[in-house]
């Protein structure tokens, strides 16, 4: 990792798995100061700020005390978010992730950086203590996992970041097929949306003079400065992330695999077709077809639409259509069926993601969407694109996490990072 601090972070040494500094406390009660998790937030876009950052502002057993992003202007903005909440003005503000995790009364981390940046910096705040919420998905393959062998080799909380399992309509849909509602399940149809922009235009800019660039590319390739390159639109490199099957396959795809049983595992084989922007800045997939096929002889398709789900089984289908859309079935049976006392009920938490996080940084209970789950949902995503990509169908081994005689698609479970960032499984 790069040269990690300029206030002694090296000298942090190894943390392990001391529980956070959230006691002792001199003042009883559940909310009281001394009981709060103090909280760093490490990238401060729109969705940092209007989705992560206040409903952490909304928990009354949290303080946020550093907000960090590599552009002056959000970071600015997120500080003023926080101070207007807490009436004065202490919320301290940095470009620099490392100073965040330099400082030992926080306890965690909320992390809503582009993907490229996921897994080290969540690697780095874990190794220095924290607990950690990150935004999905990884990067690769290899990354996913190293990042699920350092949160158990750390003892540490790590919630990956999407709100699907805490909405009723997902969290039912599961529930249902697991039990048997549709018979065995047979297949599994996702609609993911169609990349919303493009091509991109690559001409080089100057870079703006309060952005910290170098930082914002960190372990991504060097490339030139372009609006179109940063922000939201890293999405659409594939230096940077996967496009639009791991932005939103990420969601829909950790509903299949919850209902299918298969949350800690993943399909054996994987084709695809698909076509990618040209004659710009972004290259990931623009359209696609792809096929996924389970040991339990499950096939689960995916193409580009309404945002949809559908699970069709031996004796009828349950599903959605749109982003929380309203819960379909093929008879009334199926969708007003109970849940029976003594049947599979699936774990979640009503209160989202955030709500779940902080409570097992409480308790150090695993979270509901916790690194393991995580990043085999994001390798469902990383299988897709491989496939597109090589233009051939892939064989793949869930259990050694690697592809079966293919040394080609083997090498590109990870990418090479830019020097002097390194990702290593270490202390």
């Amino acid at each position: 990792m790069k040269n990690i601090s300029r206030r002694g972070f090296l000298r942090m040494g190894a943390v392990g798995v001391a529980a956070p500094a959230i006691v002792p406390a001199r003042v009883l009660g559940a909310d009281a100061p001394s009981r709060r998790i103090v909280a760093g937030f490490i990238g401060t876009g729109d969705h940092g700020t209007g989705w992560n950052l206040k409903r952490y502002l909304n928990q009354p057993d949290v303080q946020v005390v550093i907000v960090c992003d590599v552009d002056g202007q959000r970071m600015r903005r997120a500080k003023q978010i926080v101070d207007e909440q807490y009436q004065n003005q202490d919320c301290a503000m940095t470009k620099d992730f490392r100073e965040v995790l330099a400082r030992k009364d926080v306890d965690a981390v909320m992390i809503s950086t582009p993907d490229h940046w996921h897994t080290l910096m969540s690697l780095m705040a874990l190794r220095a203590g924290k607990d950690v919420q990150c935004e999905k998905p990884t990067l690769t393959i290899a990354e996913g996992r190293l990042l699920t062998e350092t949160v158990r080799r750390h003892g540490r909380v790590f919630q990956t970041s999407t709100e699907d399992r805490s909405l009723p309509v997902y969290h039912r849909m599961a529930e249902l097929v697991r039990n048997g509602r549709i018979g065995k399940l047979q297949r599994i149809e996702v609609i993911l949306p169609k990349q919303p922009t493009g091509p991109g235009d690559p001409t080089p800019q100057p870079v703006p003079p309060d952005l910290d660039y170098d930082l914002w590319l960190g372990p991504a390739p060097e490339a030139p400065y372009t609006k179109d390159r940063v922000h939201f639109n890293f999405r659409w490199i594939w230096d940077y992330s996967g496009g639009i099957i791991c932005d939103w396959g990420t969601h829909l795809f950790d509903t299949a695999q919850w209902a299918n049983d298969t949350e800690r595992t993943g399909p054996v084989e994987i084709e695809g077709t698909g076509t990618f922007w040209e004659g710009g800045l972004y290259n990931t997939v623009k359209e696609y077809d792809v096929t996924f096929r389970y040991a339990n002889g499950v096939v689960m398709t995916c193409k580009p639409g309404n945002p949809s789900l559908k699970f069709i089984g031996s004796s009828g289908w349950v599903g959605n259509q749109g982003w929380i859309g309203p819960l379909e079935a093929s008879s009334k049976e199926i969708l007003n069926a109970p849940i029976g006392p003594n049947e599979l009920r699936l774990h979640t938490n009503p209160a989202g993601e955030h709500r779940d996080f902080l409570d097992c940084v409480k308790s150090r209970k695993e979270p509901y969407f916790p690194a393991e789950i995580g990043h085999r949902v994001s390798t469902v995503c990383h299988l897709a694109n491989l496939a597109i990509r090589l233009g051939r169908k892939l064989r793949w081994n869930p259990e050694t996490e690697a592809f079966v005689s293919d040394p080609e698609a083997d090498a590109m479970r990870t990418r090479t990072l830019r020097s002097p960032w390194k990702l290593t499984l270490g202390l």
